[in-house]
């Protein structure tokens, strides 16, 4: 007859480490709040031991999943993927496993999985895109004037009523344009983002600020891409078919200015001898450009881990009202933006 398999409780745990039950539990969910030494006498027992929390009784009990629902636009863009390294670790530590949907800018995708909100198949959500889905709209308005479990990362939109962590966007861009007029450059090309999106605006605003401050807000040529390596291609061969080619490029993401890279060897100009250009965020390629690319450093992880702390206050009550925090970013200056050519020299694309 076989031998009964030994249960191990957090009893055993517990007796193990010297510690209350209570502590125990502490360790389990919210290790961030017991001291170290204690944290890790608790972990040495559990590891010794084998104990695994059942946490269909803990999710009966606390009536929470122990879950967060993290939804992005494109889980494809490596912006994304550092930000979402940023939350699965600042949850891990929490205590919290993370669910991923990827939305593909979908509307209905969104809807579907801020649903699983509802359902409390999920304690709380964070949306790395500018639209706030219905079924978590609904949940804010009822919440109000408290803060409901939803948390916006990247973007921010006081409208939406949620709190959210992101980067001075305008600021951002009006440094960008700075450093090229500082340069010299008179004529400038900008590729935003969707204009639906609050980013992008934000930073046009930065650019036609900076611009208009040195006049040539007449001068500066927009034109809308999404994101995407190949809208910065298409973007760049509509401003370098101009009358008047701009000197310089300021694209609102990295993956886009490594589009016009492309673009500009195509037509026989060289970055930046023929063409200064800067892209946004420091994503792990921008270094490695063909020349280094010239980009605004946003403290990618450090958003995630920002988002899930004010998530994780939320839900444990410790944060009331919607608040948002603006974390630091910089101008990286690297081989992509120099001194515009002079007029004798200054080759027209082919």
């Amino acid at each position: 007859m076989p031998r009964p398999v030994e249960v191990i409780t957090i009893r055993d745990v517990a007796r193990r480490a010297g510690v209350s039950t209570a502590t125990v539990s502490r360790v389990l969910s919210q290790p961030d709040v017991v001291a170290p030494a204690t944290r890790d006498a608790v972990t040495a027992a559990v590891d010794a031991l084998g104990y695994t929390p059942n946490s269909a009784a803990k999710s009966l009990r606390t009536l929470r999943s122990g879950k967060i629902l993290v939804t992005v636009p494109d889980i494809s863009n490596p912006f994304f993927s550092l930000v979402l390294q940023g939350i699965e670790n600042a949850a891990l530590r929490g205590g919290y496993s993370v669910l991923v949907g990827d939305t593909q800018h979908d509307d209905k995708r969104e809807q579907r999985y801020a649903l699983m909100l509802q359902r409390k198949e999920a304690d709380g959500f964070i949306f790395l895109g500018h639209r706030l889905p219905k079924a978590a709209a609904q949940l804010v308005r009822e919440s109000a004037p408290r803060c409901a479990p939803v948390v916006n990362a990247c973007e921010f939109s006081p409208t939406l009523g949620v709190p959210s962590v992101h980067i001075d966007n305008t600021r951002a861009a009006f440094e960008v344009v700075d450093h090229l007029c500082r340069l010299g450059h008179k004529h400038i090309g900008v590729v935003t983002g969707p204009l639906v999106s609050p980013l992008s605006r934000d930073r046009l605003q930065g650019v036609m600020t900076r611009a208009r401050a040195d006049g040539i807000a007449d001068a500066i040529a927009v034109v809308h891409g999404d994101f995407s390596i190949e809208s910065g291609a298409i973007a760049a061969e509509r401003l370098f078919a101009e009358k008047r080619r701009p000197t310089a490029l300021f694209c609102f993401n990295d993956e886009m200015a490594i589009g016009v890279l492309s673009a500009a060897r195509r037509r026989g100009l060289t970055v930046p001898d023929d063409l200064s250009l800067v892209g946004f965020d420091d994503i792990r390629f921008a270094q490695y450009a063909d020349p280094p690319l010239t980009t605004v450093l946003q403290p990618m992880r450090e958003i995630g881990e920002g988002a899930v702390r004010l998530l994780l206050e939320i839900i444990r009550g410790e944060k009331l009202n919607p608040v948002s925090i603006t974390l630091p970013h910089s101008l990286v200056v690297r081989a992509s933006t120099a001194p515009p050519p002079r007029p004798s020299s200054s080759r027209k694309p082919r």
